[in-house]
């Protein structure tokens, strides 16, 4: 898995995205990442959304597949282990700040909002409380930026393998 540069949202993904999501889709600026299967995994929001509400999620998880197995990840404790990780390993916490940072780099090139300055997602750089957000980072950039992303990707395997998660 590598990561590519974001591409433009078209109609047909914006489509898949409300299908996958239930609803449309709010602030997609880009597909950050596209699943094997060949549809959005992972979109790009404005850091801003239309109605003007402060949207510090940069990356956001859109696959159900690799939504639900996140949540099992979640449920089993991986975010308690991970934390207890974070806590005791001074060169994890240090990868892990600059994930924090990544993210907010990237989010602060599409566009500055005072609101959530300093914020990034999923709990960074002091806790772990989201997989799927770290899946999303993870995808979105590629192995090696996030490692609590990477990780979830290695747990996960190949989510898509049994076919797409929704279907036009």
């Amino acid at each position: 898995m590598s990561a590519v540069p974001p591409e433009p949202a078209t109609q047909a993904d914006l489509d898949a995205v409300a299908a996958q999501l239930g609803r449309p889709p709010r602030g997609t600026r880009a597909v950050a990442y596209r699943c094997p299967c060949g549809l959005p995994a992972v979109v790009e929001t404005r850091p801003r959304l239309a109605d003007g509400t402060p949207f510090p999620t940069l990356y956001y998880l859109t696959c159900q597949k690799a939504t639900a197995a996140c949540s099992r990840l979640e449920s089993a404790g991986l975010m308690k282990e991970m934390e207890a990780r974070l806590a005791a390993d001074p060169d994890l916490a240090k990868q892990y700040r600059a994930a924090h940072d990544d993210y907010l780099t990237r989010r602060e090139a599409i566009e500055h909002v005072p609101e959530i300055e300093g914020t990034s997602a999923g709990g960074m750089p002091g806790r772990v409380k989201c997989l799927h957000v770290h899946l999303g980072h993870a995808l979105a950039v590629g192995p090696g930026v996030n490692p609590f992303g990477d990780e979830v990707v290695e747990r996960l395997g190949e989510w898509w393998a049994d076919g797409p998660c929704v279907t036009s």
